[in-house]
């Protein structure tokens, strides 16, 4: 196929696969919200893994994939910070502003360009130190504290802001895990392991305090593990016809998303520290991304 499109059509077709992953994560996002306050964070992610587990398992049995991997103990150990991440998303999305949220997850690549130096002893360029400046900048616009804009504060929850920060600091580091093990695993089996370790942490605490759907929670919980899979789909294909940082790039377009589902459904105000932050931290991003990409 490669040899019969031209780059121009595989880049083309490389940036559709990454703008459709970031509109069905958005779209996740969006469930996600539409169920703050009737089914706990834990129940939402045990829904979503549950989806995955059969899914992937289906896969897995299709493509004849051996599904316990090689490396265990790693595999075990991206379950549990991805698990940890998606925790910490969830309860960001229904304690914090759509777009904001989006935001602050999208301080991950940064997050993972140090880890990657730090545990896998990746070597980065120098721009990472720029980088890691101008993603804190755009975090602090985005909370906007009252000291800096001279005016009452929009009124961000600190412990909201700081369970969205560790949120990516966790996927970062489930990234960090999935870099190191695509060395030895079949992709579907990274894939498969977080369903796996996720739902046993995650069941006594839905058990402990189960909430029964009703309605069209049923609806918001499928979409939840649909569009968690298909963005997760869509956005490994874009990534094997684009460099990491234009990817990452193309894919802060789920910020966009998230901002017109929060004012069109949520019915949230978007202000110019919101869309100054949101900037600085996609440059951040960029930047991130690509010393990453060029140095591996």
């Amino acid at each position: 196929m490669k040899g019969i499109l031209g780059p121009a059509a595989l880049a083309g077709g490389s940036k559709r696969f990454v703008v459709a992953s970031a509109l069905s994560f958005s779209l996740m996002t969006v469930c996600v919200k539409q169920l703050a306050g009737r089914i706990p964070v834990a129940e939402v992610l045990l829904a979503r893994s549950l989806i995955t587990l059969a899914i992937t398992a289906v896969l897995l049995r299709r493509e004849g994939v051996w599904p316990w991997g090689h490396r265990r103990g790693w595999l075990v150990l991206r379950g549990l910070v991805g698990t940890g991440a998606l925790l910490c998303v969830f309860a960001a999305i229904t304690r914090l502003p759509l777009a904001t949220a989006t935001v602050l997850q999208y301080t991950y690549p940064t997050f993972t360009a140090v880890m990657g130096w730090l545990l896998l002893k990746e070597q980065v360029a120098r721009r990472l130190a720029v980088a890691v400046l101008l993603g804190w900048t755009g975090v602090l616009l985005v909370v906007e504290p009252s000291w800096l804009s001279g005016a009452a504060a929009r009124g961000l929850d600190p412990l909201s802001v700081a369970i969205a920060l560790g949120g990516a600091l966790m996927t970062s580091l489930a990234y960090v895990c999935v870099r190191h093990l695509g060395r030895s695993e079949h992709p579907l089996v990274i894939v498969f392991y977080f369903p796996l370790v996720s739902v046993p942490i995650v069941l006594p605490a839905v058990l402990g305090n189960f909430v029964m759907p009703i309605g069209s929670d049923w609806l918001w919980l499928l979409g939840v593990g649909v569009f968690t899979q298909l963005g997760q789909v869509w956005i490994t294909r874009g990534l094997t016809l684009l460099p990491a940082a234009r990817a990452t790039a193309i894919s802060y377009v789920q910020v966009v998303f998230a901002s017109l589902w929060g004012v069109w459904l949520f019915a949230e105000p978007i202000d110019g520290w919101m869309v100054s932050g949101a900037a600085v931290v996609l440059l951040a991003t960029v930047l991130s991304a690509s010393a990453r990409s060029r140095n591996i």
